[in-house]
């Protein structure tokens, strides 16, 4: 076969491009796991074309972000901007609004491994091109 070298070096497959207005940019979406009545933890794998991020949001059980690939960043609202970059992992604490995407130059690869059991993710306001450009670390 012949692959290029970025869809040989994938863990996971890119999935498909992201329709909802939830996020700024081109973002993929690939769903390796469902949340179902047996396990309420549904995992993703996100895939940020460079300046694409999510919106504000929340997520009532938190959510663990494994970063696989590129750089990118993580806000909670009221705290610094942190730029994450391949093997770094978060902890979004539940309730607490944040946003996460591509650096502005770079793509982003993540899995999303967010519990569903206390209710769905709940969407906010756009990130803000000040609070996106932020130069705060």
């Amino acid at each position: 076969m012949n692959h290029s070298k970025s869809e040989s070096t994938l863990v996971f497959p890119k999935g498909e491009k992201i329709t909802n207005d939830n996020f700024t940019g081109n973002a993929y979406l690939q769903m390796l796991i469902a949340a179902d009545s047996l396990n309420a933890i549904a995992v993703g794998n996100v895939t940020f074309e460079p300046g694409a991020r999510s919106k504000w949001h929340l997520h009532p059980a938190g959510q663990i972000l494994l970063v696989t690939d590129g750089v990118g960043y993580y806000q909670e609202k009221g705290q610094p901007k942190k730029i994450l970059r391949k093997g770094d992992a978060v902890k979004c604490p539940p309730d607490v609004p944040h946003w996460h995407g591509a650096s502005a130059d770079s793509a982003f690869v993540q899995l999303a491994i967010t519990g569903r059991e206390k209710g769905e993710t709940v969407w906010l306001q756009p990130v803000t091109e000040e609070e996106y450009h932020s130069n705060n670390k």
